[in-house]
């Protein structure tokens, strides 16, 4: 009697969708993940095909779960927006994250952020930016004949992907291609506050004015 074998099957790869580091290590890392990823959501709104992402894990290599890293924040363009538990590359028409930014934190150190920046040269990264807000300290690297090299002159230098301009002060400032410098949660909050008081103020005046015009016989939908 002969013995069939039967065929092996391949276990699936899975890719988690956490390391199980945390997002980051004090408020005020968190606070400046926060806005740079919500402010370049407000930025792209208008483009579904610009995908914006914080603290998600990104797979560049199919088969090997143990390749990965989560960019503080990353731009992907050329991919739709929505929801992902992870971004695997091959997934998304093998188009890897063309921004990075890194939030610095003390718990960091120089062998893992040496790490990041290998990780980002070789697999596609055009633009990568780190910023350490307790020390103030920015600085930016730009894919040049394929090495990511680093900006020299980062003061006043403008983003060619995201049309978006650095300046350093009392602590990083960025700012759109309109010139509207990139707010805190807070600060939103804030500006449409005063947008909606200043509204409410014009919508009272226009029926103060609607008001006269009545008194002294006049129609104002004329």
């Amino acid at each position: 009697m002969i013995q069939q074998l039967q065929p092996q099957t391949q276990t699936p790869i899975v890719y988690p969708d956490s390391d199980g580091q945390p997002m980051s290590d004090n408020t005020l890392q968190f606070q400046w993940i926060v806005t740079i990823k919500e402010n370049l959501d407000l930025l792209f709104a208008d483009n579904s095909n610009v995908f914006v992402a914080g603290d998600l894990l990104w797979y560049p290599v199919e088969g090997n779960n143990t390749i990965r890293r989560a960019p503080d924040v990353m731009v992907v363009f050329g991919r739709p927006k929505g929801y992902r538990g992870s971004y695997q590359q091959w997934q998304e028409d093998n188009i890897p994250p063309q921004v990075v930014f890194e939030i610095l934190s003390p718990g960091n150190t120089i062998k893992e952020m040496a790490a990041k920046l290998q990780f980002y040269q070789q697999y596609g990264v055009e633009e990568y930016y780190l910023y350490d807000p307790e020390k103030v300290d920015f600085a930016g690297w730009q894919r040049i004949e394929g090495q990511l090299t680093i900006i020299e002159e980062i003061q006043g230098w403008v983003s060619p992907r995201l049309g978006v301009r650095f300046e350093m002060a009392k602590e990083l400032q960025i700012f759109t291609p309109t010139g509207e410098r990139f707010l805190t949660f807070v600060e939103l909050g804030q500006r449409l506050q005063q947008e909606k008081q200043r509204a409410e103020l014009a919508e009272a005046r226009l029926k103060e004015l609607e008001e006269r015009l009545k008194s002294l016989g006049v129609d104002p939908n004329l």
